[in-house]
């Protein structure tokens, strides 16, 4: 995402994100990507445990070098913070004093709100092993903290700058819940359309004898419509079931697409020759496939399948 410039001034867009002390290049690099990320490209660091600059970091940062070519080093936190107007300190822990404390989300859109009226702000991030000293603290505006498990609240530095971009990001949306990109547009199925399903279906089930024992058939069809119905299906994907009903009532993994019909496998021949024995013997007329009128044909469609 390229980042945006303000129009009032040369500084980049957003909040400068400041880490205190950080002791990798590597949390350095994934920081810098969690802001591209999100569109902010001001890192400033205090005085960085191994020395800048920092290849580990440049690698880490997966291509985000707008962000680790313009970052700033300070040999102290009171310097990193003297041009700007509006700063949040990150911490897990409940500090003394008397600053107002805030959840992600309402820091964000403090944060846009002071960056819309030109205040320059800052997020200030400490060190990997125990976070801020509370003279630190002390230097910041206002405490941001997350909403992590009391039994486990320590955050990755990288994690930390994420959600706090992330939530920056979030804040200039006209919409909140505005993605990058949707699914597609699908005309939902008519109700034709799923009775036809419906139908299909049975008629396939009928078939194979799923409805057994028959008296219980009306309250298995029933919850059968009722699994259907509760999706919502758009029309391409009834398609889609259909034709798997379709392949499923004509196709066997013993006689796949392409063996020819179904109805031509030899191995149903002798079960259905011996069906017509019986049946004229009891002198019942037969149709063409040889079974009697009132039966579907072994392994073909049933009469509600076409």
């Amino acid at each position: 995402m390229p980042v945006t410039k303000d129009p009032d001034s040369n500084a980049p867009a957003g909040p400068a994100i400041i880490l205190v002390e950080p002791q990798l290049g590597e949390n350095i690099g994934m920081v810098a990507r969690a802001m591209a990320n999100f569109g902010l490209s001001e890192l400033r660091l205090v005085n960085p445990r191994d020395g800048w600059p920092s290849e580990k970091a440049r690698a880490a940062a997966s291509r985000a070098d707008h962000v680790i070519d313009a970052v700033k080093v300070f040999d102290d936190l009171a310097s990193a913070l003297a041009d700007l107007n509006f700063v949040f300190a990150t911490t897990a822990r409940q500090r003394d004093g008397f600053k107002s404390v805030r959840g992600p989300v309402e820091a964000g859109r403090v944060l846009r709100a002071r960056h819309g009226m030109g205040q320059r702000t800052g997020i200030l991030f400490g060190r990997e092993r125990f976070g801020l000293y509370n003279d630190e603290v002390g230097l910041a505006d206002e405490i941001v903290t997350f909403p992590v498990d009391s039994d486990f609240s320590s955050l990755n530095i990288a994690q930390a700058a994420l959600l706090m971009s992330y939530e920056w990001m979030k804040s200039g949306l006209e919409d909140e819940t505005k993605t990058n990109f949707s699914g597609p547009e699908m005309k939902p199925a008519s109700k034709e359309e799923l009775h036809g399903l419906f139908a299909y279906l049975e008629g396939a089930l009928e078939a194979r004898g799923y409805f057994r024992p028959a008296p219980k058939k009306p309250k298995m069809v029933d919850n059968l419509r009722a699994v259907l119905t509760r999706a919502g299906f758009a029309e391409p994907e009834l398609k889609v079931l259909r034709g798997i009903i379709s392949s499923l009532d004509r196709f066997s993994p013993a006689m796949p697409r392409g063996d020819g019909s179904p109805g031509d496998d030899p191995r149903r021949l002798p079960a259905a020759a011996a069906r017509a024995r019986k049946v004229d013997a009891a002198g019942q007329v037969l149709d063409a496939n040889g079974d009697d009128t009132d039966t579907p044909p072994l392994g073909g469609k049933g009469t509600d399948n076409d």
